[in-house]
């Protein structure tokens, strides 16, 4: 397989630690947000909207190599609530990662329900809109569930879309087509656009100096 790396798959290069002055797109992502968006979910009477509310914490890491390969990323904290309700509607968190070398951007991502997915894009530095997919099955993009959401509601794919809006605002609208048990598939959707609350911070080998 020819890579943009070369031959030696255990050398890894000197890179510039400034990890935000390399982020490519997921620049405009670095800092904490918090916003309001749209959930359309399956219930058993069928589809029920509402409404949430989050606050997206996005923290830049120290650059992250595979021998020769490298990233620079944001590792990620969502925290989502139902408007005047207490409990947690949605907690996730992950990795947003950029492939400088191939234009290759990655989300990894972790639910406390028992699933897990990485979802990939390709994209350009200066992009402004960029969208990631993940398939039940792949062993480059895929999705894993525990046993009883496997059965009962099996997710087939994942597709997420970025809009920068500018230096303060950005939005996703993202589907997720589960197969539900004893029914057809269904289009899970959530929107949401997103203010900044707070500014990026440094990666720790920035923070050092």
């Amino acid at each position: 397989m020819t890579t943009p790396y070369g031959q030696d798959i255990y050398a890894e290069p000197d890179l510039d630690a400034d990890t935000l002055a390399n982020l490519g797109p997921l620049r405009a992502l670095a800092g904490t947000w918090e916003g309001e968006g749209i959930d359309i979910h399956p219930t058993a009477d069928g589809p029920e909207q509402e409404a949430y509310t989050e606050r997206l914490e996005l923290e830049p890491i120290d650059p992250q190599t595979n021998g020769p390969q490298y990233f620079y990323g944001l590792r990620y904290h969502q925290f989502v609530l139902r408007p005047g309700k207490p409990e947690t509607f949605h907690d996730q968190i992950g990795y947003w990662l950029w492939e400088p070398a191939t234009g290759a951007i990655l989300q990894s991502l972790t639910i406390p329900r028992g699933q897990a997915a990485l979802a990939i894009g390709k994209t350009t530095a200066t992009a402004t809109r960029f969208e990631l997919m993940a398939k039940r099955g792949a062993t480059d993009s895929g999705i894993v569930s525990n046993p009883f959401l496997e059965a009962k509601f099996q997710t087939v794919s994942y597709r997420i879309q970025i809009d920068v809006h500018g230096p303060d605002s950005w939005s996703y609208d993202q589907t997720t087509v589960l197969l539900l048990h004893g029914r057809d598939t269904f289009d899970h959707i959530d929107r949401s656009t997103l203010r900044r609350v707070g500014p990026p911070k440094l990666n720790h080998l920035m923070k050092k100096r």
